[in-house]
């Protein structure tokens, strides 16, 4: 591959004046403020050269390295970015000031639909109830557990209102208990880059041991020693999951054994452990391919052995729950999943047993196992269902829903002797709850179900329905629409419509205590289920990726038409919302169809396809060649630049457009929405709101905490209330 790199300054102002950022910052408290000049980045000339052909990149500059952003002095290219990431959330202060009292409504409103001392169900682990609970006003939750019975003493094994106390970010990873019940593996990151600390502790005296393990990804696992554990650490550079290690305790981390290396650049790992308990489990994984290795709990210095070896275009995953044998979920001869099983002695893919065959009218999900019981969790026409198993009388049945669209998952289902199915339950109208499902009886128990503290909440106020749209190319794209009743249609209501169509990630119709106020202000919350998720089965994902990639994006455009031509909105009135992947659907769609948005929320946008995918040091490069293509190739290169927002900016009006990022971004680096802001800056040839937020101490996953997060949220709806004339 020729990728080179020439830069030629020719030079570019790039701030307004330092008087008046020092004046705009802080300036949160005023509703009458002092517009700002929009920033005007430096552009510094760089051509990336590729297939013979030649690209321009006024704003390279703007990348840095983490050392460059962990230095202690910052250099000047450090200061220069800095500066013009402070000037863009300077100039969004300015503009969003006069609906500040606006967000701090929101805000309030939000905060004030939670269960201030909320506290999650209890899960039974071996002879243990584990369950998180929050204290008023705290943004963390203190990790507990009881002995034997809900009556017994609470022991706080973490409490994370104190660990988090100075830190501008914190994000808690509970890792797993030793089997004796006296060890706890967590980890920590305070940078926002996942890049965790790997702690434990001494649940019967409280106290931390010495062991500290750096720059893990968070998982932890014991043997069943309860003195040895394994874990996983990432490339420093590209932050892919390659290497799992093998600690005793006390001893330091840099003895620790490495026990495996995935080597291939398309391929993590993570380290599990079986639900048996009886093996611990090294998983390989990349977008098409899979490879698992296994080891008995009770041998931790042991060979992991391989179960299948991995193939091209050959996906699997493997269940035991105690017995026989291995239950495998694969795309063996069976693009929608096949169920199979296995005894310990035949692991390899020519001897295992049909279950559940192949059906293109059902994708099987997922699988929770029991000694007694098997439920499959599948999706028959982009609905989910669980069906019961029983081993001993082989009958089948389908637990039922009401609703049309509704989200369902197993729910902490630890114990594989149990004959009960733990579950969860939301819809757009219907908030969290939690069931029991009795395996035996068909009966199912309420225990637990999320209170929503306003007392005007009422679920019969608000209609969900679902509609299938058809596509240019004939696809069927359901899209799901909630809303509160009594709406009219006008083609005069604002309408929020969300998508995000990759990795085969589904987008579910859930709750969303947030969202009632759009909802209460008369807004539609639609999401489009676009192909590049799977929804409705493998090929929707395949449909919707590589060089298919396209039909993302037509799929956006024709759902939200139909929402116009079904009179619940007009283009004046609609507003869309993506981030990250649906980010770049966000960029796609935007540079596409200019006319169709009156506003546009792009959040952590992967927005520079071309530039990042062409280079392999960056995080999550090469291990979603199968997801974009690898420009190294000249078809993928041609097909890839032919969307990338970044390369497809046109000397065109533009939406209203807010952008959001943060500068510890290790899945969408900070520079991608930073150099499109620009560049759309530059370009545009509109008067329309372009801004910019960059959080200066979060990464992909925005704020952590369970109140800060919500301030995101609080002025992400306010811009769109703002363009919409909501002023309450």
């Amino acid at each position: 591959m020729v990728f080179t790199f020439k830069k030629i300054f020719y030079g570019g102002i790039l701030l307004m004046s330092l008087v008046a950022i020092d004046r705009c910052s802080g300036s949160g408290a005023s509703d009458k403020p002092t517009p700002l000049a929009p920033p005007v980045a430096a552009t510094e000339k760089t051509i990336l050269e590729i297939h013979g052909e030649s690209r321009v990149d006024n704003y390279y500059w703007m990348r840095l390295t983490d050392d460059q952003k962990n230095a202690s002095t910052p250099d000047e290219q450090t200061k220069k970015v800095l500066a013009y990431l402070q000037a863009e959330n300077a100039y969004t202060d300015s503009m969003l000031a006069p609906i500040n009292s606006l967000k701090a409504k929101l805000y309030d409103e939000m905060v004030g639909r939670l269960e201030q001392d909320e506290e999650s169900l209890p899960v039974y682990q071996n002879g243990y109830y584990y369950y998180s609970r929050y204290e008023e006003g705290q943004d963390y939750a203190l990790e507990c557990r009881k002995k034997e019975n809900l009556d017994a003493v609470e022991e706080v094994m973490l409490n994370g209102p104190e660990l988090a106390t100075g830190l501008d970010y914190f994000d808690l990873s509970i890792g797993d208990v030793s089997k004796d019940n006296r060890l706890l593996i967590y980890g920590v990151d305070t940078l926002s880059r996942r890049i965790y600390d790997l702690r434990i502790k001494d649940l019967t005296t409280g106290k931390l041991l010495p062991d500290l393990i750096p720059a893990t990804v968070g998982e932890g696992v014991w043997a069943n020693d309860s003195k040895t554990l394994f874990y996983v650490t990432q490339d420093e550079l590209t932050l892919r999951s390659n290497k799992v290690f093998r600690h005793t305790l006390g001893s330091p981390a840099s003895e620790d054994v490495l026990v495996f290396e995935e080597t291939d650049e398309q391929f993590n790992c993570g380290v599990w452990k079986t639900k048996s308990s009886e093996y611990i489990t090294i998983q390989s994984h990349s977008t098409e391919s899979s490879e698992i290795r296994f080891l008995k709990s009770t041998d931790p210095t042991g060979q992991f052995r391989v179960f299948q070896p991995r193939e091209p275009k050959l996906h699997y995953e493997v269940h035991h729950a105690g017995g026989d044998f291995f239950y495998i979920i694969t795309d063996h001869n069976a693009p929608n999943n096949q169920l199979m099983k296995c005894t310990f002695s035949g692991t390899s893919k020519e001897k295992w047993i049909s279950v559940i065959p192949h059906s293109k009218e059902i994708l099987i999900e997922t699988l929770e196992l029991f000694r007694d019981y098997m439920v499959v969790q599948y999706r028959r026409d982009g609905q989910q269902q669980f069906d019961v198993h029983s081993f001993s009388d082989k009958s089948v049945h389908t637990i039922a829903f009401d609703e049309t669209a509704f989200t369902i998952y197993p729910h902490s289902n630890s114990e594989p002797n149990s004959s009960v199915l733990r579950f969860g339950y939301e819809s757009l109208t219907t908030p969290s709850c939690a069931f029991d499902y009795d395996l035996k009886t068909k009966s199912r128990t309420l225990m637990k179900a999320t209170k929503i503290m306003d007392p005007a909440f009422d679920p019969k106020n608000y209609q969900s329905e679902r509609h299938l749209v058809k596509a240019r190319d004939g696809a069927m794209i359901p899209i799901t629409l909630v809303y509160k009743k009594g709406l009219k249609l006008n083609g005069k209501n604002p309408l929020y419509l969300t998508g995000y169509g990759s990795y085969g990630y589904s987008s579910e119709p859930d709750f969303s205590s947030v969202r009632l106020s759009l909802l209460d202000r008369g807004f539609v919350f639609a999401t489009a289920h676009i192909r590049g998720g799977q929804e409705m089965g493998r090929h929707w994902y395949d449909d919707g990726r590589l060089l298919k990639k396209k039909n993302t994006f037509n799929d956006f455009i024709d759902c939200a038409e139909y929402l116009i031509e079904k009179k619940f909105t007009s283009s004046a009135h609609l507003y869309a919302a993506g981030g990250s992947a649906g980010g770049l659907l966000m960029g796609a769609v935007v540079n596409m169809r200019l006319d169709l948005f009156n506003g546009v929320l792009a959040a952590v946008p992967f927005v520079d396809v071309v530039t990042t995918m062409l280079d392999a040091s960056i995080p999550l490069t090469t291990g979603e060649y199968d997801e974009w293509g690898n420009p190294a190739e000249k078809e993928y290169y041609d097909y890839m630049k032919s969307y990338s927002p970044y390369d497809n900016i046109k000397a065109q009006n533009y939406p209203n457009i807010l952008i959001t990022t943060g500068f510890w971004d290790s899945q969408v680096q900070y520079w991608e929405p930073a150099k499109w802001c620009a560049l759309l800056r530059a370009t545009k040839t509109d008067d329309n709101l372009l801004l910019m937020r960059c959080a200066m101490d979060a990464g992909h996953g925005g704020a952590s905490g369970r109140f800060e997060s919500l301030k995101e949220s609080a002025e992400e709806y306010a811009f769109f209330f703002m363009l919409e004339g909501i002023t309450e």
